[in-house]
């Protein structure tokens, strides 16, 4: 290799590209490169050195160009010009003009200072106007008519080259669009993408299917370069060169081969016409905010052909290409089957949304019949010596047993008692102090059992026992409002006594019934999915929030059952009900007494078991307890359900409101969207693990593997307090102004009486209406469920409808409606901003 001192120099700009460095790595053994970039590359090469540079500022670019006058010696062979800003958007946009255009301008005007012997500009055959006609090609010389704003950027700067050049030799190399056998090429990456995935608009064209544009293979391209720098003393003053492939593969035949290479089948696209498909596109970009990698701007210039005629680079460099798009399809989409992830992000693609495609799937059967990241004896090990760390946990169980055996005495439960039948009371029970004794023996029973199993759960093969003992617990629960005690204490007692039975059996020791294969891997990130949906950060708000339900749900059960004399309310009288507030009217109802149990018991019982299924597991827990948090999604949904329909029917058939039920809904509501997205993980790895040849029931029971690759867990609550905080709150979920204004709106429809004068049944279906509109927008707030916002679409249309087909509303309600209504359906439409968080396959239905 000759001295560095002694060989010529080359200045490239966009040098820590993708093809800067492809270039670079072809003439560094016979140049001296020096590199120009906004940031150095993250693997420089050996001898490509990079000044850091910013073409939109006239110092850094002077700078820059006097740092490379000085380590070359005041002389230049050649400036390889690749910098340039580039989007697919179509729009205008600023950097257009201050990085190809006047980033140019400054670099030339630097260059005037040194000797410089050629400048070569990258530009784009996309200058030119379309082929007249099919079978016709393009030369140099052919009209320029560039259709959108980047080519016309690159016009712009093949005019300034020429007239602000000065002594510099200068060549414009008009390139087709590059690729490799890793494709490369953003257009057919994303066409390519769209087949793989059978997106609705991999089978829909608005353009002549015959029309379609060159290529140009990444090492033609390097070719072309490095022949241009060799013959610069014999090229013209000012040249331009058109570069590519003279072969054109139309859109039509792309789709059939990539149909046939993906999916070996004859792949059928449907011609749409722009007069639909461009407002469509606007529609989905404008309209309902979505992303989408079809722009209107494409739909434009979609029946443009271009071919050309490259032999004008044959004469002066010798130049032509030694590869064809054809050609290199067959490997470029081995690439993607073989591994679909690594290939998204090679091309700039979202590889969560293929994380678990077939082929994934397959590699990790594959995987999954190797030996795993631990041995079944060293999981073994690690839970044995969990159990022996926690062995105070079943001790402590023994402990709350002989509590609860004791309790019946000292709480007096088998003392004579005289009281008033409960107030939610609706049929026939025993007498009270029949009803305490009987509680009393439940609790002198489940103590002894509790103690005995407890025990025998110490014992390592008899770990399984334990959920017996939570068993237990969970009646220990229940039993006081099976058997409408009197005592409040004994309420209390065995509330509290039941649910740390279940904390301290299946909880704290080792939960009993995870297989060894589940656990033999750290891995707590669903395939495709940016984050972990069982994470502590994930479920404290959920359990925060049940607790407060419970709180809520004992004041009023405690009520109910008699234990206290009546409920506050500040809001709400009580209608026609002989009682002291809509609270107390609406915990009496008739609906109320239907219920053999105490209802708002039978709530706080669901908020204590929601307590309890939320804590239980660890971040790996959509995976290693699958049925748990199934469990936990039908307490949450359908009680969020069973909350709104009771305060959906209080005024229509009580004619009041209760605050309190309005608390507990409210509570219910939001734990929704919190908990949603464990549900659908969940139900996507039984599916996935199905595929990779796990047996699914044992999976369901037992947990499964991880599936994914390499996987390092991120922090849970080892981080800063904000950010724990922020998690606590975005977790999952975020808060689109049209979502949170059509909570807003529910609200207003619920309180029509007091602000516009409605009255019933025109009230009745604002208030029934309102209240479902608010359960669709809070449930949308999970990014995972985002499309149910479209179910406020068909209540909007009838908010706007109700006035003029029930009797009850002024012309202020009747406007009132209208507005409201209309507003609700503009509002369900957009989609709102994305988060940065991936959900795997499930992106595609986040519309």
């Amino acid at each position: 290799m000759p001295e560095e001192t002694n060989r010529p120099t080359i200045l490239m700009t966009g040098a820590s590209g993708f093809l800067g460095q492809a270039i670079a790595r072809r003439l560094r053994d016979r140049y001296r490169l020096i590199g120009l970039d906004i940031a150095a590359p993250k693997k420089p090469l050996e001898g490509f050195e990079t000044i850091e540079t910013d073409l939109t500022s006239d110092d850094s670019v002077r700078e820059a160009v006097e740092a490379t006058r000085k380590r070359s010696g005041g002389r230049l062979a050649s400036v390889i010009h690749l910098a340039a800003y580039y989007d697919t958007t179509g729009k205008p946009n600023p950097k257009y003009d201050a990085v190809n255009v006047q980033g140019t301008r400054r670099l030339l005007a630097a260059l005037q200072g040194i000797e410089t012997e050629q400048f070569i500009y990258s530009s784009t055959l996309l200058v030119h106007a379309p082929s007249p006609a099919k079978g016709r090609r393009i030369t140099e010389e052919s009209p320029l008519d560039p259709a959108w704003i980047y080519p016309q950027s690159k016009a712009e700067t093949e005019a300034l080259i020429a007239k602000e050049r000065g002594g510099i030799k200068t060549v414009v190399l008009r390139l087709a669009g590059v690729y490799d056998e890793d494709c490369r090429a953003a257009f057919i990456a994303q066409q390519i993408a769209r087949i793989f995935e059978r997106l609705p608009t991999a089978y829909l064209f608005s353009g002549d299917l015959d029309a379609g544009q060159p290529y140009l293979h990444k090492d033609d391209l390097v070719e072309a370069f490095v022949r241009t720098v060799e013959r610069r003393a014999d090229l013209p003053e000012e040249c331009v060169l058109l570069i590519g492939e003279e072969e054109t593969l139309s859109y039509g035949e792309l789709q059939k081969r990539f149909g046939r290479l993906i999916h070996d089948e004859d792949w059928r696209t449907l011609v749409l016409p722009k007069g639909l498909a461009k407002p469509g596109a606007w529609l989905q970009t404008e309209v309902l905010d979505q992303d989408s990698n079809i722009q209107p701007w494409m739909i434009e210039s979609s029946d443009d052909h271009y071919e050309i005629d490259i032999s004008r680079a044959r004469t002066l460099l010798g130049w032509e290409p030694q590869h064809s798009l054809s050609a290199t399809l067959p490997e470029m989409v081995r690439r993607l089957k073989q591994d679909p992830t690594d290939w998204y992000a090679r091309n700039k693609l979202e590889p969560s949304a293929v994380a678990a495609s077939k082929p994934e799937i397959e590699q990790a059967e594959e995987r999954l019949a190797r030996p795993l990241e631990r041995s079944g004896k060293e999981v073994e090990a690690a839970v044995k010596q969990h159990r022996l760390r926690t062995l105070w946990a079943p001790l402590s169980n023994v402990a709350l047993a002989l509590w609860l055996v004791t309790s019946p005495m000292t709480l007096g439960l088998f003392d004579p008692v005289a009281a008033p039948l409960p107030p939610a009371l609706g049929h026939e029970i025993a007498e009270a102090a029949l009803r305490n004794t009987r509680l009393g023996i439940s609790e002198i029973l489940s103590g002894l059992i509790v103690a005995a199993f407890a025990l025998l759960g110490m014992y390592r093969r008899w770990l399984w026992v334990q959920w017996i003992t939570a068993a237990l617990g969970v009646w220990i629960m229940f039993a006081p409002l099976a058997f409408w005690t009197t005592s409040a204490a004994a309420y209390a007692t065995d509330t509290l006594a039941g649910m740390l039975i279940v904390a301290f059996a299946v909880m704290i020791a080792p939960t009993p019934g995870i297989s060894t294969r589940a656990l033999a891997a750290d891995d707590d990130r669903p395939l495709g999915w940016t984050y972990s949906p069982s994470s502590f950060t994930q479920r404290i708000p959920i359990v925060a929030l049940a607790f407060v339900g419970l709180f809520v749900s004992r004041y009023l059960a405690a009520y109910q059952m008699g234990h206290i004399d009546g409920l506050w309310d500040p809001f709400f009288g009580p209608g026609t009900a002989p009682v002291r507030n809509g609270s107390e009217a609406v915990v009496t109802s008739w609906l109320s007494k239907g219920f053999p149990i105490a209802d708002a018991g039978l709530g706080a019982f669901t908020y204590a078991l929601d307590i309890l299924a939320g804590a239980i597991g660890d971040r790996r827990r959509w995976r290693t307890m699958p049925w748990m948090v199934l469990l936990f999604g039908l307490l949450i949904v359908p009680l969020g359900a069973v909350s709104v329909t009771f305060i959906i029917v209080q005024p229509p058939l009580f004619g009041t409101l209760c605050t309190l039920c309005l608390i507990q809904a409210a509570v219910t509501v939001v734990l929704i969207p919190y908990s949603i997205d464990e549900v659908i993980a969940t139900i996507q790895y039984l599916w996935q693990a199905k595929g990779a040849g796990e047996p699914f029931w044992r999976t369901f029971w037992m947990g499964g593997p991880a599936l994914s690759e390499n996987q390092t867990p991120g922090p849970d609550l080892d981080r800063a307090a904000s950010k724990l905080l922020k998690e606590f709150i975005v977790g999952g979920v975020n808060f689109p102004w049209t979502l949170v204004t059509s909570v807003l709106l529910g609200t207003v429809l619920m309180v029509t009486p007091l602000i516009f004068g409605s009255a019933p049944p025109l009230y009745h279906s604002d208030h029934i209406v309102g209240c479902v509109v608010i359960l669709v927008a809070v449930t949308a707030m999970a990014e995972v469920v985002r499309p149910v916002r479209f179910l406020n679409v068909a209540l909007g249309a009838w908010i706007a409808a109700s006035p003029f087909l029930l009797s009850g509303g002024g012309t202020a309600s009747a406007v009132a409606n209208v507005i409201i209504g209309l507003a609700l359906i503009a509002l369900s439409l957009p989609r709102g901003k994305r988060s940065d968080e991936h959900y795997g396959s499930w992106d595609r239905a986040i519309v």
